[in-house]
């Protein structure tokens, strides 16, 4: 309920809770590159890029409350995380215990191992 107007804010938004149990939510986001394009996106649901500049993107809003795309993973490498020994080193050389905020890169890195 908002509290100014008593109204219910939230009648018409769908949450859904992803693999994380992180809220998924759309959003606009322009795209730049592409002339400043509008589109609609989903936020915190990362997907390959396969002609991009990396192998991963994920869109996200920052602490500003803009959308802004944020791209991971090397795209000539591939994750071996079913050997322990290299999830361990990659988890200890990218500080994962605390991987900051969702809009950085390390914090998806972190999250896809």
């Amino acid at each position: 309920m908002s509290i100014l107007t008593g109204n219910n804010v939230f009648e018409n938004v769908k949450t859904t809770l992803n693999e994380w149990g992180e809220v998924e939510e759309e959003a606009i986001f322009i795209d730049e590159e592409d002339g400043g394009k509008k589109k609609n996106v989903k936020l915190n649901k990362p997907f390959l890029t396969p002609g991009g500049p990396k192998k991963r993107s994920v869109y996200v809003k920052n602490a500003k409350g803009n959308t802004v795309k944020v791209n991971f993973g090397d795209p000539n490498m591939e994750i071996k995380a079913d050997n322990p020994a290299r999830k361990k080193s990659f988890h200890a050389r990218h500080n994962c215990a605390n991987p900051g905020p969702k809009d950085m890169a390390r914090y998806w890195s972190c999250k896809q191992w």
